[in-house]
This record gives C-alpha cells, structure tokens and sequence, in this order.
C-alpha cells in the first residue's frame, strides 16, 4: 500500500510527514547509502513508525493547535511561534521571537527532516523499545560494565531534539522569548 503523506491540509489518512522521494534527496546530500540500499516498501514502514514515534513522544509538547480535528497527525498546526524569527524594532534594537507564525497550510521542514532521522533508526533499532530493569553490574569472564545510576534507561535522540526545539513548548524557564539584542 503507498504511503500517504500529509500535504499540509490535515489529511485524515496521513501516514507520514516525508515521502520516500523527499527522505531519498535528504540522505543522498548527506552520503547515507544504507539509506539508498532499503527497498521502498522498508523505507515507507520506516517513514510510518518515525511518524507514529513523533507523535507518541511529542504530541503533548508541541506549540499551537491542530488545524482540524479530522485530522491523522499532529502537524500542519496553527499558532506555533516563530522564536527564531528576527526582526527590527522602532528603537533599532534587533528582536528574536514575538507574533510571527509558521505557516498553519504546511509541515515544517525540521518535522520533515526528523521523520526521516528517525525512519532511518527505525532500520536497525526500535525507536521505542520496551524498558527492562537497569543493569547496574554485569561482569562475563574479565569483561565487566556498569552502568550510571542516574542514566535514563532509554535512548535520547539529541540530534532530533534539537530539530524539532522550535516546536515544542519551553519549560517555565522560557516561557519569555522576546530577546533583545543590542
């Protein structure tokens, strides 16, 4: 079955954020040839569970709202925020941030990008395994590991945190994001 990506209409069949050609051109410029040599059936089912994965982890946490309630996934959304948005003020101070959106008809590139990320992880490890009990001492023969008792038990994909940082909501700490810069 082909994959159905969302258009930016808030599609009710969506499936995807990226579509295969997209995430083809995104790990061809970065010479990801695992990428290129997985047929496109693998690479749709890997498009759909970084897509599910997305919204499993961050549907609380993104700015603004869904732009209807028919639709499959989270984004297009209206009314996220742009805090990377510059502009001038009267004063002549440069400002970051203040009442400038993204494009509520549209997914953003970075979600897009994401998706793609973490289909390719999806390919050769589960993006959400289940959480056994933390090894803390494990010693076979004179091989010995222990871990950090203050680790998170699962994988954090910093390089997707940080893609997708301008779409989720800040903590108490920045709640303000009108920076001036003089």
């Amino acid at each position: 079955m082909a994959l159905i990506v969302e258009d930016g209409t808030g599609r009710s069949d969506a499936e995807s954020y990226t579509s295969v050609v997209e995430a083809d051109t995104y790990f061809s410029k970065r010479a990801n040839a695992a990428w290129t040599a997985l047929t496109t059936e693998n690479k749709e089912a890997a498009l759909r569970k970084a897509t599910d994965y997305l919204g499993q982890v961050y549907r609380l946490r993104w700015k603004g709202t869904r732009v209807n309630g028919t639709q499959a996934l989270d984004w297009p959304r209206a009314f996220v925020e742009r805090d990377d948005y510059q502009y001038q003020g009267l004063n002549g101070s440069t400002y970051i941030g203040g009442f400038f959106y993204f494009p509520s008809d549209e997914v953003p590139v970075e979600i897009r990008n994401a998706c793609a990320e973490l289909a390719f992880k999806s390919t050769s490890a589960e993006l959400a395994p289940d959480i056994a009990r933390e090894t803390k001492r494990e010693k076979v023969g004179p091989l010995e590991v222990e871990y950090n008792e203050y680790s998170v038990p699962y994988t954090r994909y910093r390089a997707i945190e940080n893609l997708l940082a301008t779409f989720l909501m800040a903590g108490a700490s920045g709640a303000f994001r009108n920076v001036v810069i003089r």
